[in-house]
C-alpha cells in the first residue's frame, strides 16, 4: 500500500514525485488550509487570577474545501502519512493543522519529516528518519498570529473612529512605517553645512626634461599636523594663495598588500538586499522566485538567518573551484561562518545551490528571473570558498611648505594583484574594475622627492541629510534593530505600500500624509507598543517560545492586559484627527465654492473638493514630471502606476503616443 507525502505547493509535489517511486503518493495543501476566521476576531480570552488563556477558533479556509476533500481522499487507506511541509514555523503550523484535519480519517501513522533541500539524498534521509511535530515551533507561530490578530483587530476599529474608515494597523508594519517617518523628519530638520575640498595636481620633478611620468592628484587634509575642515570661500582663497607658492615634496610613501576576503553566503535578509540593489527586484518578488527555485530542487531553503554550510556542500564547492579555476583560486582551508541565529530548532543552512555543478548558464530557455536570482546565489556560495583577492595599495603623503604653514595632502591608489574570488564577478564588474584600476595607478615616488605643482582645484560642497530608505536599506535597518524576522520582511514592506502609508519614488520610501497621520496617532497614544526596543523584545520572546523556553500564552497575556486597558482609555480621550490635504490652487468645477485638494485613498492619491462630503466631486490625480518632455512627441511626461502599484513614466498624450519608460527621462524642454 502506498504511503502519502503531504507538502505545501504543487511545484514541490511535482519535484518530490520525480524522486520518489510508485510506493508514494505526493499531494499539496496549497498553503494554509486552516486559520482564524476572516471576518471576526476568532480569539476568546479568559482570565483567572491574573493568568490568561486564549482559545482559538480555527476554521477550515473557505477556498480550501476542495483541497481538504482531496487530502482526506488521498489519506484514506494509507498506512503511513509523511507531513513534509516547509522547515520553519509556518510549515510546522501547516503540518499540525493538516494532522488535526486528518486525525479522524483513520488510524494511519502520521509522522513529521523535514528537509532543507529537495534532493534525492535529502528526501531519502528524511523519510528514513521521521520525527514528530515540533510543538514549540507551532506555539511560536500561534503566538505571532494571535499577537498580530489582537493588534490588528483591536486597533483598526479605533483608527476608523479617530481618523478614517478603512484604515488598519499592524504590530510590525506600523513600526516599519515609523522608521520611514522618523527618517523623513531627520531629513526635514537637517541643516546643510558648507565645506570646501581642495586638491593639487602634482608631478614628479625631473629637472625640466621631457618625460612620460603621469601627474597625480592629492587632497588637502591637514594644516600644521591637525585635521583641517575648510568652511567657506574666504578660507579657501587664503589657502589657495599660500599653496600656489608652496614647495611640494613627498613626505611619506606607504605600500602594503591587502587581502580582501569574500563575504558569507546569503541569508534571507542579505539575498533580499542584494536582489534589490543588483537586480532591481522587490523583496516580495525575490521571495516568490526563491520559493520556485527551492521547490524545483535548485537551492536550499530560502527562509534562513543561518550562515552555516553543510560539510558535504563545502567539499563539493571546493572540488568545483579546483577543477574549474585551479588550486590557486581555492581558499587554503574550508571556510565556515558563525551564525547569530537565536532559534536552534530552525538553524539550517545558508542559501546555496543544491548542486554547484548546475551552473547558471544551464538555465537557457527557462524563467529569466529565476536564472538571474540563481546566478546571484550560485556565485555567492562559490565565492565564499575561494581565495582572497589581493590588492597592492599605495598611500602617498605630500607636504606643502608655505611661508607660514605646512599643509598635508594625500592620495591612495590600489591595483589588483590577484583576483581570487573576484574572478567570479569579472564580467559583471569589468567596467567598474577597469575604472578603479585606471584611477588608482600612482607614479613611483619616494620620500623626499620634489614635486611640481601643475594645477590647484577646489569645490564647494554641503553636508547631506540622511538618505531615504531603499527597500535594501530598510530591510537592513529592520534586521539590525531586531524588528521582524527573515520571513516577515517582504510581506511587511509590501503591506505598508498597499495601505498607502508610504510611497516609493525612484526606489526610495517616503511617508504619505496618511502614513504620517496614522503613525503620529499611534506613537502618541501607544508609545510602548510601537517602540523599536519593545518590538525587538517581542521577537526575542517569540524565539524563546520556539526554543521551548517560554509558554506562548504567558507571553501574549503579558502583552494583552495593558494593551486592552490602554485601548479603552484612548477610545475615551483621543480626539478625532483630520488627514491633511494639499491644495492645488484650483476651484472645484462642480460646486464652484470649494478648493481642489489632493487626498490619499485606498487606491492612492486622487483629486477631491475641500467641501467633501457636502461636495462629492473627485478626479484622478495625475502628476506631471517637471522639466522634461516626451522624447517621442514633445508632450508632457506624467508619473503613472501599474495595477500592482509599480511606478513608471508615460506620455500625457496616451493613447495617441505610447511612449513609456521605467527609468526617469532626462530630456529637457527645448
Amino acid at each position: 500500500m502506498k504511503s502519502l507525502v503531504i507538502v505545501e505547493s504543487p511545484t514541490k509535489a511535482k519535484t518530490l514525485s520525480n524522486f520518489l517511486g510508485k510506493d508514494y503518493e505526493v499531494v499539496s495543501t496549497m498553503g494554509h488550509i486552516r486559520d482564524l476566521p476572516e471576518k471576526k476576531l476568532g480569539i476568546k480570552v479568559e482570565e483567572k487570577k491574573g493568568k490568561y488563556k486564549f482559545i482559538l477558533d480555527y476554521v477550515s479556509l473557505p477556498k480550501k474545501e476542495e483541497t481538504i476533500k482531496k487530502l482526506k481522499q488521498a489519506a484514506n487507506k494509507k498506512e503511513k502519512i509523511f507531513l513534509a511541509t516547509d522547515p520553519d514555523r509556518e510549515g510546522e503550523a501547516i503540518a499540525w493543522h493538516t494532522a488535526q484535519i486528518l486525525s479522524g480519517n483513520g488510524k494511519q501513522q502520521m509522522v513529521r519529516v523535514a528537509f532543507h533541500e529537495i534532493t534525492k539524498s535529502a528526501i531519502e534521509k528524511a523519510l528514513n528518519n521521521p520525527g514528530e511535530i515540533n510543538f514549540s515551533l507551532v506555539d511560536a507561530q500561534q503566538a505571532r498570529r494571535v499577537l498580530d490578530r489582537l493588534v490588528g483587530y483591536k486597533l483598526s476599529p479605533l483608527l476608523w473612529r479617530k481618523i478614517r474608515r478603512g484604515l488598519s494597523a499592524g504590530r510590525v508594519q506600523s513600526v516599519t512605517v515609523r522608521l520611514i517617518v522618523d527618517r523623513e523628519r531627520e531629513i526635514e530638520k537637517f541643516i546643510p553645512e558648507e565645506y570646501w575640498e581642495i586638491w593639487a595636481d602634482l608631478k614628479k620633478h625631473i629637472g625640466g626634461l621631457k618625460d612620460n611620468i603621469p601627474p597625480f592628484s592629492v587632497k588637502l587634509v591637514k594644516l600644521n599636523g591637525k585635521n583641517l575642515k575648510v568652511e567657506n570661500e574666504t578660507q579657501t582663497k587664503q589657502i589657495l594663495e599660500e599653496l600656489k607658492d608652496a614647495n611640494y615634496e613627498v613626505g611619506k610613501v606607504e605600500k602594503k598588500e591587502i587581502a580582501q576576503k569574500p563575504i558569507p553566503p546569503f541569508t534571507t535578509s542579505t539575498l533580499q538586499q542584494r536582489a534589490v540593489s543588483r537586480l532591481g527586484f522587490s523583496s516580495k518578488r525575490t521571495m516568490r522566485i526563491a520559493q520556485f527555485l527551492y521547490e524545483k530542487g535548485l537551492i536550499t531553503y530560502h527562509r534562513t538567518d543561518s550562515l552555516n554550510l553543510a560539510e558535504e556542500a563545502v567539499s563539493q564547492i571546493r572540488q568545483f573551484i579546483k577543477k574549474n579555476y585551479g588550486a590557486d583560486f581555492l581558499a587554503e582551508k574550508p571556510r565556515f561562518y558563525k551564525t547569530k541565529s537565536k532559534v536552534a530548532q530552525e538553524a539550517h543552512e545558508a542559501i546555496r545551490p543544491t548542486d554547484v555543478n548546475r551552473q547558471p548558464e544551464e538555465f537557457s530557455g527557462e524563467n529569466r528571473d529565476e536564472e538571474r536570482l540563481y546566478d546571484l546565489i550560485w556565485r555567492r556560495a562559490l565565492a565564499c570558498q575561494m581565495a582572497a583577492a589581493i590588492w597592492d595599495q599605495t598611500k602617498i603623503d605630500v607636504q606643502a611648505a608655505g611661508l607660514k604653514n605646512i599643509y598635508n595632502l594625500v592620495t591612495e591608489g590600489k591595483i589588483i594583484k590577484f583576483s581570487g574570488w573576484m574572478k567570479l564577478y569579472e564580467k559583471i564588474n569589468q567596467e567598474t574594475l577597469n575604472n578603479t584600476v585606471a584611477e588608482s595607478i600612482l607614479p613611483e615616488v619616494k620620500a623626499g622627492d620634489d614635486l611640481d605643482l601643475i594645477k590647484l582645484k577646489n569645490e564647494q560642497k554641503f553636508t547631506q541629510p540622511p538618505a531615504r530608505y531603499t527597500e535594501a536599506t530598510l530591510i537592513k535597518a529592520l534586521e539590525e534593530r531586531g524588528i521582524g524576522r527573515p520571513s516577515t520582511y517582504a510581506p511587511t514592506v509590501s503591506t505598508i505600500e498597499d495601505r498607502q502609508y508610504v510611497e516609493k519614488n525612484e526606489g526610495k520610501f517616503k511617508p504619505s500624509v496618511l502614513g504620517i497621520t496614522v503613525n503620529d496617532f499611534l506613537i502618541e497614544y501607544f508609545p510602548e507598543i510601537f517602540d523599536y526596543q519593545f518590538t525587538a523584545k517581542m521577537e526575542d520572546e517569540l524565539d524563546d517560545i520556539a526554543n521551548g523556553k517560554l509558554e506562548w500564552e504567558e507571553v501574549i497575556g503579558e502583552f494583552y492586559a495593558p494593551f486592552e486597558k490602554k485601548l479603552g482609555a484612548v477610545n475615551e480621550v483621543a480626539e478625532r484627527v483630520q488627514v491633511p490635504t494639499e491644495a492645488i490652487g484650483e476651484k472645484c468645477p462642480e460646486c464652484k465654492e470649494g478648493e481642489l485638494v489632493i487626498r490619499v485613498g485606498k487606491f492612492g492619491k486622487f483629486i477631491s473638493c475641500s467641501r467633501f462630503p457636502d461636495c462629492k466631486y473627485s478626479a484622478p490625480f495625475i502628476q506631471n514630471l517637471e522639466g522634461v518632455v516626451c522624447p517621442k512627441c514633445g508632450n508632457k511626461i506624467v508619473i503613472k502606476k501599474t495595477r500592482k502599484g509599480k511606478q513608471f513614466y508615460g506620455c500625457a498624450n496616451y493613447p495617441k503616443c505610447d511612449w513609456a519608460s521605467w527609468r526617469k527621462p532626462t530630456l529637457e524642454k527645448p
